[in-house]
């Protein structure tokens, strides 16, 4: 699936992949940089993809996750929740922000919903000529958002020997918000494989 997924990103224009292809699925989607291996794709399983493109020198950084058939009401909780902590996190973003700041939007909501402790990597980090440039938006993150940065926001909920979802997308920071350059639709009904 992850030679996949790189062949697709080149034939539609990119220069090769950001960085390699994480394609996690069932207990081990909770792993947040799992490696591919030869491990087969069962019904029930949620699917974690984070993958990047190289065009024109720059990259870019996305993460669906998916279900593969009929999602049970935890699978479909845990879901929700980092859909609900990645609105959150986006609508906190503006110049000026701290990182840490956009971090504990997500948080929030990740621990209120009942996964406290299952939220293990910053919220996201700028993106250009690398995949990670040099801002990360983590908890104790000093650096202050500036207008025009691009940058990912990327949480998620890793629930060992479970699984975990994972939803990112790249933004551009402006004056008074952000706006989302990711188009791949990620709502629940979205991302159901039957």
């Amino acid at each position: 699936m992850a030679a996949i997924v790189n062949y697709e990103l080149m034939n539609f224009g990119a220069s090769g992949s950001s960085f390699d292809t994480i394609f996690g699925t069932g207990k081990n989607s909770a792993e947040p940089h799992y490696v591919p291996r030869g491990v087969k794709i069962s019904s029930g399983d949620m699917i974690v993809c984070d993958y990047g493109a190289r065009y024109n020198r720059y990259c870019c950084d996305t993460t669906r996750s998916f279900i593969l058939g009929e999602a049970e009401k935890r699978k479909k909780d845990i879901y929700n929740t980092v859909l609900e902590a990645q609105k959150a996190a986006i609508e906190t973003i503006r110049a000026s922000v701290k990182g840490s700041d956009v971090y504990a939007a997500a948080s929030e909501v990740i621990d209120r919903r009942g996964y406290k402790g299952l939220f293990t990597h910053g919220i996201g980090h700028s993106l250009g000529l690398d995949v990670h440039d040099s801002v990360a938006l983590r908890p104790f993150s000093d650096s202050r958002l500036e207008e025009n940065m691009v940058l990912t926001v990327e949480p998620g909920v890793y629930v060992s020997g479970f699984g975990g979802v994972r939803i990112e997308d790249d933004i551009i920071v402006t004056k008074t918000g952000c706006e989302v350059l990711t188009t791949a639709p990620k709502g629940l009904e979205d991302i159901t494989i039957t």
